[in-house]
C-alpha cells in the first residue's frame, strides 16, 4: 500500500438544487473493503443522473457514496483483503454508484477494467457509464444483430455517440435524432448513417421512410414523453424498444394495439441499482468484445470538454444546456 492520506476533497450536495448546490468538502478517503480496490482518481465521468440526483430527483441506492459520479479513471493505491485482480500502481477505469466526484474511490475489483492502451486517463473516465449501459442495453437487452436498423435517440449524448460507434461495429444500421444541423453531422461523422434533425423534422415519418416502411428493429430511447408512441409507431414487426431514461417524463398516454400488432417487445432498465455481479459481467464482455475495439482506434470515446473537480457546477451547467457533443470529464 502507497502513502495514502486520511482526507480528501470531494465534490458533495449539502442541498439539491441547480449547479451551484455541487459543493466541495473535505471528507475521510475511504478503505477498501474486501475485493475491494482503492483509487486515486485522475478523472471522473459527468453523466445525466449525476444532474438528477443534485437536483434531488436521484439519490444513491442503498449503501453507496452520497458523493455523485458514476465512473472515474485513476491508480490503483491499496487493495483490500481477497482483491487480486490489480496491483498497486495500476492505471484502471471503474463503474461505482456514487463516489465519482473525489480524489479517492473505492470499487469492488471485478467492476474496474484496465485503461485501454492509447488512452489517456481523461479518456478512460469516459468509458464505464456509457460503454457499460450501450452494451447492456443495446446487445444484451436488446439484442442488436449485424444487418438490423437501430434508432438511437440522443445521437451526441454521451450515450448516443457510444451506441453509434459500437452498433455501426457490430454490424448495424443506424438511424439517429439530435436537436440541431450540427448535431446530425457530428452523428453522421461518428458513422451513423442517417441523422434526423428532431426540431425541423418528424423523426417517426423519416424512419418509415429511410427504412423502406418497415420500421427500426430496435430503438434506444433516454427521452419518454411523446417519443414512446412515435417509437411505436416506427417500430419494426417483432422490433424492440429499450427505454433507459425518461427526460420528458415517465407518465404518459399511449395507444399500445401496435405491442400485438407488431409483436413489440417494450423493455427498459436502469444500471445503477444493478448488482456487483451484474456489472462485472458487464466489465468481462466489454474486455472481450469492445477493448480491442478502442485499442485499435475502431470505436472512439468522444470529448466534449474537461472542468477541473472544483469547477463540477460548470460541467453540470455545460449538460444541462444540452449542447455537448459527447462525454464531459471532471479532472482531479
Amino acid at each position: 500500500m502507497t502513502a495514502v492520506p486520511a482526507t480528501m476533497t470531494a465534490v458533495a450536495i449539502p442541498v439539491p438544487g441547480g449547479p451551484e448546490a455541487l459543493v466541495p468538502e473535505t471528507r475521510p478517503v475511504p478503505a477498501p473493503g474486501a475485493g475491494e480496490i482503492l483509487v486515486r482518481i485522475a478523472a471522473a465521468g459527468v453523466n445525466r443522473p449525476d444532474v438528477l440526483q443534485r437536483a434531488g430527483g436521484y439519490p444513491p441506492p442503498k449503501g453507496a457514496s452520497d458523493i455523485p459520479g458514476l465512473e472515474f479513471a485513476g491508480e490503483v493505491v491499496a487493495l483490500g483483503d481477497g482483491a487480486t485482480r490489480f496491483k498497486v500502481g495500476d492505471a484502471v477505469c471503474a463503474l461505482v454508484s456514487g463516489g465519482g466526484y473525489a480524489e479517492y474511490a473505492v470499487v469492488h475489483e471485478t467492476n474496474a477494467l484496465p485503461v485501454p492502451k492509447g488512452l489517456s486517463m481523461v479518456e478512460a473516465a469516459g468509458i464505464p457509464e456509457t460503454f457499460f449501459t450501450v452494451w447492456s442495453n443495446v446487445f444484451d437487452r436488446g439484442g442488436l444483430k449485424a444487418g438490423e436498423t437501430i434508432l438511437i435517440h440522443g445521437g451526441t449524448s454521451g450515450i448516443g455517440v457510444t451506441a453509434i460507434q459500437l452498433a455501426k461495429a457490430f454490424g448495424a444500421t443506424v438511424i439517429t435524432t439530435a436537436g440541431s444541423d450540427d448535431k446530425c453531422a457530428a452523428a453522421k461523422a461518428l458513422g451513423a448513417d442517417h441523422a434526423i434533425n428532431y426540431r425541423t423534422q418528424d423523426y417517426g415519418a423519416e424512419v418509415m421512410a429511410i427504412t423502406g416502411k418497415k420500421g427500426a428493429n430496435l430503438i434506444l430511447d433516454m427521452v419518454g414523453g411523446d417519443y414512446v408512441q412515435k417509437n411505436l409507431d416506427c417500430v419494426a414487426a417483432d422490433g424492440r424498444i429499450v427505454q433507459i431514461a425518461f427526460l420528458h417524463g415517465s407518465e404518459v398516454k399511449v395507444d399500445l394495439r401496435w405491442l400485438m400488432l407488431k409483436r413489440v417487445t417494450f423493455t427498459g432498465s436502469t444500471l445503477r441499482i444493478r448488482d456487483i455481479a451484474f456489472k462485472a459481467a458487464l466489465a468481462d464482455a466489454l474486455k472481450a468484445k469492445v477493448w480491442p475495439l478502442l485499442e485499435s482506434g475502431q470505436v472512439k470515446v468522444v470529448m466534449d470538454s474537461t472542468y477541473p473537480l472544483a469547477e463540477a457546477a460548470k460541467a453540470h451547467a455545460r449538460m444541462e444546456g444540452s449542447t455537448h457533443v459527447g462525454k464531459i470529464v471532471l479532472t482531479v
